[in-house]
């Protein structure tokens, strides 16, 4: 899965990465632990122009069938296998899919005889920001009329690197599937749901952090430096 992540790339950088219009937007400080029903940027294709653009939206999905938006915070991640079925997420599958931008992610690891699980922050190995698989809707408040723009990620089978701190991990897709995936190019849902795939073990750099991630109130670049005494992810997982 993936249940907190960072985006401290500054937002000009990554509209140039992402080849998109950067809206008119609030201030956007860098974040070190984006958690579920917090706002972050994610990439869009307008449906009337076509063009890309990077936007601001909540993670966790509403449907727009939803009563109210209660149910967001259970809906941040996606897998794979049922998203073109599932009733909360296969419309947007269809219509509304987007990159979510991030310069990392962290999972954590159970330690044995430890009260409290290792995390470890995951990025690529070049150091560029990576795009996750993502989906967006829009829903409208029927009491007051406004409008809530939500994601969610999807998720896929974790590869052999990331296998044991998780069994799943998110869906990042290399730059030559956007086109495809934010519908520029009319792409069959099958072709679709085969870029959803683990990313290879090479691609990725992961290091051990300290358990202060896991307070959502912490939220600084030392979040990234390396814990001592901490393992790293064992070499035969690579």
């Amino acid at each position: 899965m993936c249940g907190r992540y960072r985006l401290h790339t500054a937002p000009r950088v990554l509209a140039e990465w992402a080849e998109a219009r950067l809206n008119p937007l609030p201030n956007v400080p860098p974040r070190w632990n984006i958690a579920p029903t917090q706002q972050s940027l994610v990439v869009c294709r307008d449906p009337e122009t076509g063009e890309r653009r990077l936007d601001l939206l909540r993670w966790g999905l509403v449907p727009r069938w939803a009563k109210d938006p209660a149910g967001a915070a259970r809906l941040i991640n996606a897998r794979a296998e049922t998203v073109a079925t599932t009733p909360a997420f296969r419309e947007a599958f269809r219509r509304r899919r987007c990159l979510v931008p991030a310069d990392g992610f962290y999972e954590w690891q159970a330690v044995p005889g430890a009260a409290r699980k290792q995390p470890y922050t995951v990025q690529l190995a070049s150091g560029q920001p990576m795009a996750f698989a993502g989906l967006w809707e829009a829903w409208r408040d029927p009491a007051s009329g406004e409008v809530l723009r939500t994601f969610a990620i999807l998720t896929t089978d974790a590869n052999p690197f990331l296998a044991p701190l998780h069994r799943r991990m998110p869906a990042i897709l290399d730059r030559g599937t956007w086109r495809a995936w934010l519908g520029d190019d009319a792409a069959p849902p099958e072709h679709l749901l085969a870029l959803l795939r683990p990313c290879p073990d090479e691609a990725l750099h992961a290091w051990p952090v300290a358990p202060r991630v896991g307070n959502v109130r912490e939220d600084d670049p030392g979040l990234m430096e390396r814990q001592p005494g901490a393992p790293d992810l064992p070499r035969s997982a690579r």
